[in-house]
């Protein structure tokens, strides 16, 4: 057993929307990532997400479904401030965004990619390990 200083984890990351996995819990990957600018619109099918932000503060716009093509417009928007967090379930249309840099842990199924049904620029197949 051993402890993991998140303030010295995110310190070796030094791009945006490129997760690393921290650790592993049943199955399950702790991911740390750096916000900035928006990310893609996409879901998830098979597994939910949790974003908690440790430093900064991001927006998540969600959208319904029958929006996915003909608007790129969100339906519903949360802030997510430092020390909070927010679930994202599975089949939900998502997109984070950042104005500043901000510092978020995730955790979801080891088998979660970052961009879901989408595969673009932002898409990371093979996680790195901080």
């Amino acid at each position: 057993m051993y402890k993991i200083s998140l303030a010295q984890k995110f310190s070796l990351i030094d791009d945006y929307w490129n997760p690393r996995i921290v650790g592993e819990l049943n199955g399950q990957y702790l991911k740390l990532v750096k916000f900035q600018g928006p990310f893609t619109w996409h879901h998830h099918d098979n597994e939910d997400e949790m974003f908690l932000v440790v430093q900064g503060r991001f927006r998540m716009e969600f959208r319904e479904p029958q929006d996915e093509v003909a608007s790129s417009v969100p339906s519903k928007e949360i802030w997510l401030e430092q020390g909070e967090f927010c679930i994202v379930p599975r089949g939900v249309e998502h997109r984070p965004v950042a104005e500043q840099e901000c510092q978020v842990l995730l955790f979801e199924p080891a088998t979660t990619l970052n961009t879901g049904n989408v595969k673009n620029e932002f898409t990371v197949p093979v996680l790195e390990r901080v």
